[in-house]
């Protein structure tokens, strides 16, 4: 499952990210690693960008990028 298809509140694990190195690097400077878990606190009034709590941090992503982070959802 991919990260923008979550709902508000939902808890999950990142499993992979398959983004270009330099997304990448960005998104592992901002707490997004493998085996890292995430909530999905909000999503913006037209649903883009996406609220995401990672390691006691809230950080906005857009749908585009989120697209290319694949998560299990965690119950």
């Amino acid at each position: 499952m991919k990260l923008f298809e979550l709902k508000k509140g939902d808890r999950a694990i990142v499993k992979k990210i398959d983004i270009e190195k330099d997304a990448l690097v960005r998104l592992n400077l901002l707490g997004f690693t493998e085996n890292v878990i995430i909530k999905v606190v909000r999503f913006a009034p037209l649903g883009d960008p996406i609220e995401i709590l990672v390691r006691d941090t809230h950080v906005a992503i857009r749908k585009s990028v989120a697209k290319f982070i694949v998560v299990e959802k965690v119950l």
